[in-house]
């Protein structure tokens, strides 16, 4: 059986009728707060109770591949077109975007606050030999960070380098206990609470781009999901409601998502 990292999040306040919806969603989404703020929103406009199963992006696909889940909500786009491809999925939706950024101790023995580029950055980090967590969990920021160091052709490997196989909650207080670099998602780290010694040192390079997109599992390969309450939750996530907060969600200021949801993809 598939571990599940979370535990699954029940709302209360549904109608006695409500019908119940499975979604799988990344770590970093849930760790971000947004869910918070979403799914009491969803419960009273639609009367669906939504049960999140949360996460890394790898492993809410393969619970989507099994039938496990009704709709996934992750990121990593090669990943997810695959998955629809495959006839998993019935077809990918973006909803919102963030960024991802590099986070590591203020005293930043790499320079990696110098970077002129996310590849810069790594190999800055790769050269020093200076502490970096992954996330090791095959999730989508786990995918991007693997990509990136591909980009930037630097061998990642060595005492230096720490796979935690961990969400990002997870991960950012291990790079907090080993004052060390990691990469995370701009909203994850935003609502972080535990930053001690580390800073934001790096982003804005426009390969950090991070989409998030909902995907219904396909009915056609298990019949059991629940695709009304997947299409209508869809409906709602790709709506005015949604879109006003998802945009209104800050922290100290700082928008967290941007919405984007205006076509289908």
């Amino acid at each position: 059986m598939i571990r599940i990292l979370a535990c699954v999040l029940a709302l209360t306040g549904t109608t006695v009728n409500a019908e119940t919806l499975k979604v799988a969603v990344t770590t970093s989404f849930h760790n971000s707060g947004l869910s918070d703020i979403l799914l009491p929103a969803i419960a009273e406009d639609t009367g669906i109770e939504v049960q999140l199963l949360v996460v890394g992006t790898g492993q809410a696909l393969r619970l989507g591949e099994a039938g496990d889940v009704d709709a996934i909500l992750v990121h990593s786009r090669a990943a997810e077109e695959a998955f629809v491809a495959n006839g998993f999925g019935t077809h990918r939706r973006e909803i919102m975007y963030n960024d991802f950024v590099f986070i590591g101790p203020n005293a930043d023995p790499a320079n990696v606050s110098e970077a002129t580029s996310a590849t810069d950055a790594l190999t800055r980090i790769a050269q020093a030999k200076a502490i970096f967590v992954s996330r090791g969990d095959d999730s989508g920021t786990h995918k991007k960070e693997l990509s990136l160091w591909d980009a930037a052709d630097v061998a990642h490997s060595g005492d230096w380098y720490r796979p935690v196989g961990a969400g990002m909650g997870a991960a950012l207080n291990t790079a907090v206990g080993m004052d060390a670099y990691i990469m995370a998602d701009r909203a994850s780290w935003l609502n972080f609470g535990n930053k001690a010694d580390l800073a934001l040192l790096f982003s804005g390079d426009p390969v950090l781009f991070n989409q998030y997109a909902y995907i219904p599992v396909d009915p056609n390969l298990h019949t059991h999901v629940n695709n009304g309450a997947a299409m209508a939750l869809e409906g709602w996530l790709t709506g005015a409601h949604a879109a006003a907060l998802i945009d209104g969600y800050t922290i100290n200021g700082e928008t967290l998502f941007t919405f984007n949801a205006d076509k289908g993809s």
